[in-house]
């Protein structure tokens, strides 16, 4: 036991460490070595705490500045860039103002125009995309703008001393402003596209406190925490807090108190991550019979749990915008509409355009397959099955699909239960001939 009394002390140590690291003042310089001696633990303590800590978004290492305590990211507004972001994304280098990385821009400004006109655009949190030009430089820094400085340019140190005063960021990069302001749009608009999905990081808060048991605790400590906090299940995690298996009720049943949890419990769980769609996390545990789910971290260290219910209602009741940013899916079946026969039977019919086509110059496999798999989900929907996985899917190829063509795409519903859809799914040209088939089984996810 004197080995478990030594790792709880380790463990509460590194928790003391990245309390301490989430409570500094944000932008607040940290050394490992100060730490260490501040905290009165070892630097290689120190260490693990800061690169979690930088693994939770907590602390941020910077080129020339060193490791800086960060506003943690939040998804509430996930198209957001931040300086630091559009940094790397156009592979360049800081010229000033490192300590504005981690602030946000809500919009770009190309700087194509006479100083006098550009000021009518640049606001706080803007980006001015310029060559150089160091009296816009001056310009966008003084409205509360950061600056990016193309064609591999630089700028003067009176400019660099503006950009640390006023902690904004003046970057550089070799690529010419159209291609920098193409690269930018291309990830806010991918942004866009993921601020749709709902993410378990939508519903669990990595600082909160998460009920679970030690390895060596023992079936009266599980009576216990049962007691104190109502639930009847929980992650077993080692001295690491990684979780290493579950525990529930069904299992402590019958067993003397003193019996310990790692011989009882279930070893390798089912876990998520914060980054897992809620889809995809409900799915899994609709499918295996799994009424909770450890959320683990890239290290597989405990950073919350969340429930079936939780996942299930969150997916019932989540606001359903309007798509943002358009997917490739989306742009493919944008083209095609829905129309019904006198029996009000589904077909959806649209141009096979040339940009659908593969290798041959036929209508791409994968595109034909896209086009009956959303044919699917929209006579899921028309059935009230909003939420649905496919399960399998055949597909026989009957012919060749030219570009060019009017394309029907008819799904029919062969049989249906609470769980389970099976569709048959033509598609066929405008004189009927039928080009494709397909036998789709899709599970569904009940919300109740």
């Amino acid at each position: 036991m004197a080995g478990n009394d030594h790792a709880g002390e380790e463990l509460t140590k590194h928790e003391q460490l990245l309390a301490y690291i989430r409570d500094l003042p944000i932008g607040t310089r940290i050394s490992v070595r100060q730490m260490a001696k501040d905290r009165d633990v070892s630097e290689g303590t120190a260490y693990r705490a800061l690169k979690e800590a930088g693994l939770a978004g907590y602390v941020s290492t910077k080129e020339r500045i060193g490791t800086v305590r960060v506003g943690r990211k939040r998804r509430s507004h996930p198209e957001q860039l931040t300086f630091a972001e559009v940094l790397e994304i156009v592979q360049g280098s800081l010229l000033g103002g490192g300590e504005g990385l981690d602030k946000t821009l809500h919009k770009l400004v190309i700087g194509a125009m006479e100083l006098d006109e550009m000021t009518g655009y640049i606001d706080a949190g803007s980006l001015l995309i310029v060559g150089n030009r160091e009296g816009a430089h001056r310009i966008a820094l003084a409205h509360g703008a950061g600056v990016l400085v193309t064609g591999g340019f630089g700028t003067s140190e009176d400019v660099k001393e503006l950009a640390d005063d006023r902690q904004l960021p003046i970057l550089t990069c070799k690529h010419d402003t159209f291609t920098v302001a193409s690269m930018i749009n291309r990830a806010m608009y991918d942004r866009l596209i993921k601020r749709k999905i709902m993410m378990i990081a939508d519903l669990v808060e990595p600082t909160a406190k998460v009920g679970s048991l030690k390895q060596y605790a023992t079936v009266a400590d599980f009576l216990k925490t049962s007691a104190e906090t109502g639930y009847s299940r929980f992650p077993v995690v080692d001295e690491w807090n990684r979780v290493v298996g579950m525990v529930t009720s069904k299992d402590v049943v019958g067993r003397p108190p003193d019996q310990s949890v790692d011989k009882l419990m279930t070893r390798r769980p089912m876990t998520v991550t914060m980054n897992t769609p809620i889809a995809s996390a409900a799915h899994r545990m609709v499918t295996e019979g799994i009424e909770l789910l450890p959320v683990v971290d890239r290290q597989r260290k405990l950073a919350g749990v969340v429930s079936r219910a939780e996942l299930l209602r969150a997916m019932q009741f989540a606001n359903r915008p309007e798509q943002l940013g358009e997917t490739f899916d989306a742009l493919v079946w944008a083209g095609f509409s829905e129309e019904r026969d006198a029996e009000g039977r589904q077909s959806f019919t649209g141009l096979v355009t040339p940009q659908m086509s593969g290798a041959l110059g036929t209508l791409s496999e994968g595109v034909l397959t896209m086009l009956m798999q959303q044919a699917v989900a929209r006579m899921a929907a028309d059935l009230g099955r909003h939420e649905h996985i496919v399960e399998n899917m055949t597909v026989y190829y009957l012919r060749t699909i030219p570009i060019d063509a009017q394309l029907a795409i008819r799904p029919h519903l062969i049989e249906a239960s609470r769980r389970h859809l099976k569709l048959e799914v033509t598609a066929a040209l405008a004189d009927g001939e039928v080009m494709a088939k397909a036998m789709i089984t899709a599970q569904t996810i009940d919300a109740s």
